[in-house]
């Protein structure tokens, strides 16, 4: 009996001792395992995971990200409820998710983690960069604008993470007037990954833009962003519930920006997301800005299923352009249940050659209550957003 409770004890002895080798807690209180040497210092934030790296951040800390940090192939990164990231320095200063590394980031209603700058203008960081290996159609892999970072290839359930109950705040870091960063940009990310509960809030880009993949969404918030709150292209294809997107500052373009290629129009896979109960509310009818006050802009060959959708304040409501997309209508490329509040032009087409077209038989028209309250900010958003 003795030498049996000696055994466990040596057992037990040596298990902790193999659990303290491998994990172990730095300065910053968060849980770790860092084979690579990587350590989370809240005052200097960034940095390289790499493979075998797990690092858990503390929530009671606050991060002040001061350059980039990236999450590589077999790292993952853990944000807890409620913790604080400060993000500056433009460009240099964002977070990228490489292929084969994943980003845990799940705050709660009240308790939301937060990604911001000290400044608290557009465009004080460059943002949160996910890279997967999902479906694109602009090459088998392509490399993705904002991190340099391969993305793209033929997993469509590939996993990059998840995001919920999540808010990132003023970025949109400008490279170059053809180059700049979203609040998220999801390049060929697959559907394993979760993205839900997610404001994006006063970048100086657009809100959120996916770059083909098959990732899914559902309540996202987009508001106060500089360019267009929602925006895809090469090739997107996810399923998605609940977005509302609000335009503020004086300053803004598009509700939704959707692609299929700009190169060519024809690439397969088409984007062809699937997209119910949605709310977008811009600066007015009479907004001049950039000459882009359209609530959708349907182009280079997308297709897509729209329902239920609250259009309010705009120019113009849906407009539609090139051969390739205007082809889609009524077969591939449908707006269902759209409700027009104070808009102009409900609607526009043009082909690839710059002729009018009539679209008006391609939506169909009805009272909804968009995502989910009609004009005012939704239940589900209330709590954990800010700018409503």
């Amino acid at each position: 009996m003795k030498k049996s409770i000696l055994k466990l004890f040596l057992v037990g002895a040596f298990s902790t001792l193999a659990l303290t080798s491998c994990s172990n807690n730095d300065d910053n209180g968060g849980e770790v395992t860092n084979p690579s040497g990587f350590v989370a210092n809240p005052g200097d934030f960034k940095g390289q995971l790499k493979s075998g790296d797990k690092i858990t951040l503390d929530a009671s800390k606050t991060y002040y990200l001061t350059g980039a940090l990236q999450v590589n192939e077999g790292a993952t990164l853990t944000i807890p409820a409620g913790t604080k990231i400060i993000a500056n320095g433009g460009t240099s200063s964002y977070i990228a998710v490489a292929q084969g590394g994943q980003i845990f980031s799940n705050g709660t209603s009240s308790k939301p983690v937060v990604f911001t700058s000290e400044k608290g203008t557009p465009g004080s960081w460059g943002g949160i960069v996910l890279c997967g290996k999902a479906p694109i159609n602009k090459a088998k892999t392509a490399t993705a604008e904002v991190s340099e970072l391969t993305y793209g290839g033929d997993v469509a359930t590939d996993n990059s993470g998840t995001i919920t109950y999540t808010r990132i705040e003023y970025a949109g870091a400008i490279f170059n007037n053809k180059k700049e960063f979203n609040g998220l940009s999801l390049f060929g990310v697959g559907n394993g990954t979760k993205i839900e509960y997610v404001q994006l809030y006063a970048g100086s880009d657009d809100g959120i833009e996916f770059f083909g993949g098959t990732v899914n969404t559902k309540y996202i918030v987009s508001n106060e962003n500089e360019d267009d709150q929602f925006d895809w292209t090469e090739g997107w294809v996810g399923t998605n519930e609940y977005w509302y997107g609000k335009e503020g500052r004086n300053k803004g373009n598009r509700g939704i920006e959707a692609d299929n290629n700009d190169s060519n129009n024809n690439l397969t896979p088409f984007s062809n997301p699937i997209i119910k109960n949605v709310t977008l509310i811009g600066l007015g009818k009479d907004y001049v800005g950039e000459g882009e006050n359209q609530a959708i802009k349907l182009r280079q060959g997308t297709k897509g299923q729209l329902e239920n959708f609250v259009l309010a304040n705009w120019a113009k409501g849906i407009d539609i352009e090139h051969d390739v997309t205007l082809g889609w209508t009524s077969k591939d490329l449908l707006v269902k249940n759209v409700q027009f509040i104070n808009v102009n032009t409900e609607s526009s087409g043009k082909t690839s050659a710059g002729a009018a077209v009539d679209v008006t038989k391609f939506y169909s028209k009805a009272n909804n209550t968009g995502a989910g309250n009609g004009v005012d900010t939704p239940t589900w958003a209330k709590g954990w957003t800010v700018g409503l």
